[in-house]
């Protein structure tokens, strides 16, 4: 495909938003304003590709330069969140991206509006356009506002998943160390269920693997039980707008980093996306490290989080395209196939690019490739590119 000259033009956007309190540092109170890059050709075009990670930012990544030098807009902008997940609320991430939907069609003047569902930004897009269609969602897991259900989100007209996990309470829960007995004292493990211990080695016994991840889920629950026991304490004792921070060790615990056979696909084994897991297990950088109790039901819960990919794209009805990257080191093939079996239309289409790791990092022959495959299935679906 014919490479264009990529242009980079910044998009701020605000509006007014009542909050019982403030969990994101700086600007004024009530008033939410998210930023965004409008990565694109010199050319118009109707369409555009919408990007949002609930705490990354995608505007930086390779893959997205070789989309607007294939010929398509892209608006990529950050969630409220950017950078600090601590005190994430899933449902206000989905209001931001329907702000993004809303000026894109509004204000930049597109007809057509794809949601493209990097990464985490995967189930938020398929958790944004559920609630669009069909809203469901009247109230966060901790029973605050907002609701999502007189919110006015625009759909858009197809989502696309690239290199996307399923959710962010799943993929938790798949990466999470259930070796951990303490929660106040990470050092107090099973020494059974610890992959970075003395007993356990790879590859790993499929009944080691079933004990494994039913302990996972079990850790999860344990911590989501304290999380609500500690909210209506606080409730009780009339502090309903008051929050409490905490800290989860051990959340790369992933037996699929340490066992190539797990899931398999062309990644680097013992490698995840962050570098070395048993690091990456206990470092600043790990999975949920830090959160708050209205944060942890939202994002976090494995039974109560609301913004699960494959639930969600259950309930599309536009066209869904999934990529999945071969050597990807983050979301390995069962994402992009829990993603895929979940949609119930025939408008589905399943790519994959082989050897692109997840950042397509240092590949930008394989980001041209991802390229070109969206370029065809916009155009498949009479998405006219730029002109």
């Amino acid at each position: 495909m014919t490479q264009s000259k990529v242009q980079r033009r910044p998009v701020t956007i605000w509006w007014h938003e009542k909050a019982a309190f403030k969990d994101t540092y700086g600007g004024a109170e009530n008033i939410v304003q998210i930023s965004g890059m409008n990565i694109r050709p010199a050319e118009e075009s109707p369409t555009v590709l919408i990007s949002m990670h609930p705490i990354g930012g995608t505007g930086g990544l390779p893959v997205m330069q070789q989309l607007a030098a294939a010929g398509i807009h892209v608006l990529a902008v950050d969630s409220r969140y950017r950078g600090a997940d601590y005190a994430l609320i899933m449902e206000k991430v989905a209001l931001d991206l329907g702000a993004a939907v809303r000026h894109a069609r509004e204000k930049l003047g597109y007809t057509n509006v794809v949601l493209l569902g990097w990464s985490g930004g995967g189930a938020l897009s398929a958790f944004y356009q559920s609630q669009a269609e069909r809203p469901t969602v009247a109230a966060t897991p901790a029973g605050d506002a907002p609701g999502l259900i007189d919110a006015g989100l625009v759909p858009a007209d197809g989502v696309i998943m690239m290199a996307a996990h399923v959710s962010r309470h799943r993929t938790l829960t798949e990466w999470i160390d259930p070796s951990i007995l303490n929660e106040a004292d990470p050092e107090q493990r099973d020494a059974d269920l610890d992959l970075y211990g003395t007993r356990v080695r790879p590859p790993y016994p499929d009944d080691f693997l079933s004990n494994y991840r039913a302990a996972q889920i079990a850790r999860n629950r344990r911590i989501t039980a304290w999380v609500k026991d500690r909210l209506a304490k606080l409730n009780r004792e009339g502090r309903r707008d008051e929050e409490f921070a905490f800290v989860t060790h051990g959340t790369m615990a992933d037996p699929r980093w340490l066992d190539p056979a797990i899931d398999p696909n062309d990644r680097q084994p013992g490698r995840c996306y962050l570098g070395d897991p048993r690091t990456v297990n206990m470092s600043p950088i790990g999975l949920a490290r830090f959160s708050t109790l209205r944060s942890w039901l939202s994002q976090w819960s494995y039974d109560d989080a609301h913004a699960d990919g494959p639930a969600s794209l259950a309930r599309v009805s536009k066209p869904v395209l999934v990529i999945n990257n071969s050597a990807d080191d983050a979301c390995t093939p069962s994402h992009a196939e829990r993603l895929f079996a979940a949609i119930e239309h025939r408008d589905k289409q399943f790519a994959e690019v082989t050897g692109a790791t997840h950042y397509y990092q240092n590949q930008p022959e394989l980001g041209a490739q991802a390229a070109d495959i969206v370029a065809d299935w916009l155009q498949a679906h009479d998405f006219a590119l730029s002109r």
